[in-house]
């Protein structure tokens, strides 16, 4: 069988850099969370002032919501070279000492998924971060002994799409925390709008208005349904992305008018029809979806909650009326037990 061009590594190579040059460079080209942006504007405006290194940033939200870019801006911002790697990478102390003796002066440091550190790895981190130095053990047993090694004044960034499974002392290190939140539709439109001039795509505003509505408020899912409307118009030989064309594609891509995708479909039918609209726990649900419970909680969760479509109690989570408008159920049916017609919902 002769191996289709869009799985080899030179398009997956191009793919990657593709998605790097839809990001944003500096905070003039970024849109949104424009509060966050303000007050970092004036956190490096005074570092630079001063002449010191930023203090520590930490980013938290739920994904594509643009924290790897912002540790990308600050470091252009701030004229300094960046350091980018991810908790699950640093396993040992040996590891995080690497990175930090090679930190410039003032430097930046990105640790992505920062929640995902092990104990004793974070445990180094708190010395570096706070006195700019590590305790390096060489050799063992009688032979050991301790160094000391000062590091370059350097800023973390850490980000996480996990804020609650930080430490406290870890969390309390970071000088500046800020939460990404959901992007409303008039800025996804503005990010549809300009990715669409690097990619040299004709759109129309409708159309992007379109795909921008649909993209649950995460300017990385709103890029990728423009990448994939794209394809559409172009095997329809259509020299611009009009409303139909978009309208075709995201039905395609079971993107509906809410956002909701497939397995956001799933995890409320689930709720709904077999444990009667909840409470119900998050494993439960896990097992009934055959999906990891912390992609759940930490992709697909937050967007029903923010949207309205799901509700966290003491005791589960439970849909809500919109669920049941959205899936065309009547709660009346609901609690009496009378809509098990299986086959008009799923």
């Amino acid at each position: 069988m002769r191996k289709s061009k869009n799985t080899t590594p030179e398009r997956f190579s191009e793919d990657i850099e593709l998605d790097k040059s839809l990001r944003p460079r500096t905070f003039l080209e970024f849109i949104g969370q424009k509060k966050i942006v303000d007050n970092l504007k004036v956190f490096i405006e005074a570092a630079l002032i001063r002449k010191e290194s930023l203090d520590h940033v930490l980013l938290t939200g739920p994904p594509g919501l643009g924290k790897t870019t912002i540790a990308h801006i600050i470091a252009n911002e701030l004229s300094v070279k960046i350091k980018a790697t991810s908790g699950p990478v640093l396993e040992r102390p040996g590891d995080l000492a690497g990175v930090l003796t090679n930190l410039e002066e003032n430097s930046v440091l990105f640790i992505d998924e920062i929640h995902r550190l092990s104990p004793v790895v974070e445990e180094y981190l708190y010395s570096a971060m706070e006195d700019f130095k590590i305790d390096i053990l060489i050799d063992s047993g009688p032979n050991a002994r301790t160094v000391q090694i000062k590091l370059p004044r350097y800023t973390l960034i850490g980000a996480t799409t996990r804020a609650g499974l930080l430490t406290s002392p870890l969390r309390e290190r970071f000088g500046i925390k800020a939460r990404l939140d959901y992007y409303i539709p008039e800025d996804l439109l503005q990010i549809i709008l300009r990715s669409a001039k690097i990619l040299n795509v004709n759109i129309d505003e409708d159309a992007a208005f379109e795909i921008a509505r649909r993209a649950r408020g995460t300017p990385r899912i709103a890029n990728r349904l423009l990448k994939r409307t794209r394809d559409f118009a172009d095997v329809s030989g259509l020299p611009k992305i009009n409303i139909e064309i978009a309208k075709k594609a995201l039905e395609s891509l079971d993107v509906d008018e809410y956002g909701l995708d497939d397995m956001d479909k799933e995890i409320l039918r689930t709720i709904v029809l077999k444990y009667k609209g909840g409470p119900v726990g998050l494993n439960t649900i896990a097992v009934s979806v055959n999906e990891d419970p912390g992609t759940i909680e930490e992709v697909y969760e937050p967007f029903l909650i923010q949207q309205g479509f799901l509700k966290r109690t003491p005791r589960g989570r439970e849909a809500t009326d919109l669920t049941l408008k959205v899936l065309k159920i009547n709660r009346s049916d609901l609690m009496n037990g009378s809509l098990w017609e299986m086959d008009k919902l799923f």
